[in-house]
């Protein structure tokens, strides 16, 4: 069994109870997220609506118990199993009332987009990861990736994500992930889906 140290954090299957702090933890990690807080640029607004934001997109992760979260729920990842999508029509229903123009309409372009990238194979969709900041470069977010990883590559299937911060894609990189387009409506900040082939 992993011990509970920085470097080697005990993970375990967020349950439906734990489902606020896990939100909240990933509350805490996009706080400077380019692509979430081009959307709610406000502080107030931000809080406000990116919880509903982390339900609406991967909710079913937690229900589905494929969210993930160090003991102290310092980092968290929520991952969609093969067949699981988000749930568009509340994402619609958020965006449309809580995003300003001209990026509520660029919004709606980008998530179409998005749909268009995700492999035509079954796979398993990387929604969220997060780290709170004060334990960022502490070596959380591999673990919980490498946590994930052993067992999708046990059903030898597709992994997907979409980076929003181009600062971490070199750590999707040394997981195996590979950038297979960039995302862009009009100005908005760029969006990267990366898609990890079966081991």
């Amino acid at each position: 069994m992993a011990t509970d140290s920085m470097e080697h954090p005990e993970i375990h299957v967020v349950e439906p109870d734990d489902a606020a702090r896990a939100v909240s933890l990933q509350l805490m990690a996009f706080g400077a997220d380019p692509v979430v807080r081009w959307l709610w640029p406000e502080p107030h607004d931000y809080v406000s609506h990116f919880p509903a934001f982390v339900r609406g997109f991967a909710g079913r992760a937690i229900e589905g118990r494929t969210a993930h979260a160090t003991s102290d729920f310092l980092g968290g990842s929520l991952w969609l199993s093969p067949g699981v999508s988000p749930d568009e029509a509340a994402l619609a229903e958020l965006l449309q009332e809580s995003v300003a123009e001209p990026a509520r309409s660029e919004a709606f372009g980008m998530l179409e987009q998005i749909g268009n990238s995700h492999p035509l194979e079954p796979h398993w969709h990387l929604a969220f990861i997060g780290v709170d900041p004060t334990r960022r470069g502490k070596g959380t977010g591999a673990a919980l990736l490498r946590y994930a990883l052993a067992r999708i590559d046990e059903q030898h299937l597709h992994s997907y994500l979409e980076s929003s911060n181009p600062a971490n894609i070199s750590l999707y990189e040394r997981h195996g992930f590979e950038v297979v387009r960039e995302i862009r409506v009009g100005d908005s900040p760029p969006l990267f889906p990366m898609i990890r082939v079966p081991r």
